[in-house]
């Protein structure tokens, strides 16, 4: 299931988000919104690679453990798509091991969940910055 509470194509930043867990979901959703961004949620990584207008999006904060596909999982399939915005790995199973695979395979940043929100919009941020600098 996905939410699409913006539509795209109005030319503002766009974030895919894919948690299984609704709070964590729900959290993201009013904070990105808040901060003008369009956000797309979904309950699962499935449901995120099955929409065809998420390779259009401009960051994707995905969880590392869902109970259909792992947030590496769904990274190298938008990657195989030619999507190449910017990805954020969350998880509550935060260890150097977890960071350095997230970031072999790829993520540009990895935040631990309680999430910080300040934490987060500074990585988003900067990815727009340099987007648009482009």
């Amino acid at each position: 299931m996905s939410s699409f509470s913006d539509t795209q194509g109005d030319g503002r930043y766009t974030i895919l988000v894919s948690d299984d867990d609704p709070g964590v979901r729900r959290a993201l959703q009013l904070l990105l919104r808040s901060r003008g961004y369009c956000v797309c949620s979904y309950t699962s990584g499935s449901a995120l690679l099955a929409d065809s207008r998420a390779k259009r999006a401009n960051c994707l904060i995905v969880d590392y453990r869902m109970p259909d596909i792992d947030g590496f999982s769904i990274l190298r399939q938008l990657r195989s798509l030619g999507w190449s915005g910017c990805s954020i790995m969350i998880s509550g199973f935060h260890d150097e091991v977890l960071a350095r695979r997230a970031a072999d395979a790829g993520f540009d940043h990895m935040i631990t969940k309680p999430l910080r929100s300040r934490l987060l919009l500074e990585a988003i941020g900067r990815h727009r910055r340099l987007s648009s600098n482009e």
